[in-house]
């Protein structure tokens, strides 16, 4: 009966959402306010009804009800109570729920927002109302997660074990705010567009949503990169995996998205770039869900498997992107900038780096669609791998790291460029002197090495020397400190998230060319090397657990005949789908990880070994962390009620 009832719950919300769209969009044709109120309601009646029908698949997992189809594939008896939980979304129904569930979030806090201008927010409304019923339609006839079954199993399949991870319980959901929350930006900007108001204080209202969902994303893709870096126990960070880069493309809009938001708030230009760019960051989202719920990839993080539902969502892709593009190409053209720039200006700089990360992720598009497009087309097999993307996107993302300094110390309208040189000429100095150092010390066999540390170096020096001249006083009325308290958050959030990149570029330069590894067959007693470091194989060990068996090795790492650390690593093999998994054992320091995995060969008396140290890996993750942070302070400092002009 619980399945049922969840089954009729996403009925209901499906009937609300439609009512949230016909309700409020006739309440703004007309101008009724009722019907506005009581679509506004209906979104939160959406958002209610499909949390309860969450709480009850989490109900059915927790409970371990095999009468439902969806728990009996993806649970099992014997699995920790967290992974029960964490299981509702580890497959491809229940993370169209919580995608859903998120989706009607979103429309809910948007419905009830008070800082948005109510002619805005309505039609914001209608429009998010109407991507909801989309979706609570797809779920429902082709994704539907309380399907029951007839005899039920006395156990259920178990989840798949790679995702039996800590890291899946906060990755997906993460993921999903980011992508999701990007729907905002799209209902926004398509509200914008039908009333001709693209415009400072559209900007204002869009900001802080974009804001939140890049944050919700960048959190996600970092979830999701230390997740795998952890448990698919290859030694790296970033595969160029499809699916990886289905949320990289997404972010690299998003983030071009809320700097060009920047322009319009400030100098009202840019005006009907930035509204293609909120339209196409949440499209680039939904080829992303399509690209991992079509059934055309096979990936740990792809679920689906039925032609029908990929046809679904390529209909609500069609309808969705080619409606807000017909809606752009309808409007954008009576949006008219109130003032001009000179391209050596704030506005310049920012539409430069625009322009890279929007070319860097059209690279990325056509590296993942491209052996798709091949494929589909009945052409040979093949694979774009990590040498295309890096020669690439690489060289693009280049000029647009060495503008970010600089644009920060332009002006708007006009800039001179060489007083913005000269002020910058310590930081690239201060750069160019830690390139040397550390090409002293670290010779590599890549120039592109020591670029990426003076980019690093530019990008943190140049930072610090934007951020100095902003705090440092030049009067006797004025201290130092109290200039920093009056700072603007945004721009301090700004700060700490430049400075973020610059850890990235260097931990990222780091990894890529100055890791160490070496791979062999060890028994009890034998050393393997690497570099200056040195690991011996002390002890084998066969045991089990309540739902695996595991093959453990127990080493110890020295580093120029120093012990450095005792590390073990395992093989599991699961009782249930006897899968098989790998256990990284690893061991992080400041300078970097001691990483090492168990390979497929070996038993309990010879091991295959494979042994990394991966430098500053540990600094990516707090990069990534410092991102985010600014994006927070700039969300908090940054709050105050926006209206459109008449």
């Amino acid at each position: 009966m619980l399945a049922e009832i969840g089954q009729f719950a996403l009925i209901v919300g499906l009937v609300l959402a439609f009512a949230q769209t016909t309700l409020t969009g006739y309440g703004v044709k007309t101008g009724n306010e009722i019907l506005k109120g009581m679509g506004n309601r209906a979104a939160l009646g959406q958002f209610v009804f499909v949390l309860f029908a969450f709480f009850v698949l989490t109900a059915l997992y927790v409970l371990s009800d095999f009468s439902v189809l969806n728990v009996a594939q993806n649970s099992h008896t014997t699995k920790p109570l967290i992974y029960k939980i964490t299981g509702v979304w580890g497959n491809h129904e229940g993370s169209m729920l919580l995608w859903v569930l998120i989706l009607a979030t979103f429309g809910f806090f948007l419905a009830r927002s008070k800082k948005l201008p109510a002619a805005l927010r309505d039609r914001a409304v209608a429009i998010q109302g109407l991507i909801g019923f989309s979706f609570l339609a797809f779920l429902i006839f082709t994704s539907n997660p309380f399907i029951r079954i007839f005899p039920s199993p006395i156990d259920g399949q178990g989840l798949n074990p790679i995702l039996q991870d800590i890291g899946l319980a906060i990755h997906p959901p993460f993921l999903y705010l980011g992508y999701v929350g990007l729907s905002t930006a799209f209902s926004l900007a398509a509200a914008g567009l039908l009333m001709g108001k693209i415009n400072r204080e559209w900007a204002t209202a869009v900001r802080p949503w974009v804001l939140s969902a890049w944050a919700f994303l960048t959190v996600g893709i970092g979830l999701g990169s230390w997740w795998a870096y952890h448990e698919l126990g290859w030694g790296g960070w970033w595969f160029w995996d499809p699916v990886e880069n289905a949320s990289f493309m997404p972010w690299l809009f998003a983030t071009a998205l809320f700097h060009s938001l920047r322009v319009v708030e400030k100098r009202e230009a840019l005006k009907s770039w930035t509204a293609l760019l909120a339209i196409l960051a949440f499209s680039f989202s939904l080829i992303g869900t399509f690209l991992v719920r079509s059934g055309i990839l096979t990936s740990v993080h792809a679920f689906a498997v039925d032609p029908t539902r990929g046809g679904f969502l390529l209909i609500l892709l069609a309808i969705a992107i080619g409606g807000a593009l017909l809606l752009y190409g309808l409007r954008a053209p009576l949006l008219k900038p109130k003032d001009t720039f000179g391209p050596v200006s704030r506005e310049g700089g920012l539409l430069f780096n625009n322009v890279f990360f929007v070319s860097a992720c059209l690279t990325v598009f056509l590296g993942t669609f491209y052996p798709l497009f091949m494929d589909a087309m009945g052409g040979n097999k093949i694979s774009v791998g990590a040498p295309y993307f890096n020669s690439t996107f690489v060289p693009i993302m280049i000029p647009a790291l060495l503008l970010m300094p600089l644009v920060v110390r332009m002006s708007w309208k006009k800039a001179n460029f060489i007083t913005v040189i000269k002020d910058m000429r310590y930081a690239g100095g201060s750069a160019l002197v830690l390139g040397a150092i550390v090409g002293f010390f670290y010779w590599p066999d890549s120039f592109l090495a020591l670029l990426g540390i003076v980019l690093g170096g530019w990008i943190a020096f140049g930072t610090l020397s934007d951020f100095i001249s902003k705090v440092r006083s030049k009067s006797a009325k004025t201290n130092t400190l109290e200039k920093f308290k009056r700072m603007p958050k945004a721009a301090l959030g700004m700060t700490i998230a430049h400075l973020g990149a610059a850890i990235l570029v260097i931990s990222i330069t780091s990894v890529s060319f100055w890791q160490e590894e070496n791979i062999g067959l060890m028994e009890i007693g034998d050393t393997l090397e690497a570099g200056d470091l040195q690991v011996t194989l002390e002890a084998i060990d066969l045991g089990a657990e309540e739902n695996f068996q595991y093959l453990r090795g127990q080493f110890t790492i020295y580093e120029n005949g120093e012990v450095v650390t005792p590390i073990s690593a395992e093989r599991r093999i699961y009782n249930v789908r006897r899968m098989e998994t790998t256990e990284a054992g690893i061991y992080s320091t400041l300078s970097g990880d001691y990483y090492l995995t168990l390979g497929g060969q070996g038993d309990a008396e010879q091991l295959a070994v494979h042994f990394f140290k991966n430098p500053l890996v540990p600094w990516l993750w707090g990069g990534g962390l410092m991102l985010v942070l600014g994006a927070l302070i700039t969300l908090v400092g940054g709050r105050k009620k926006a209206g459109v002009g008449a």
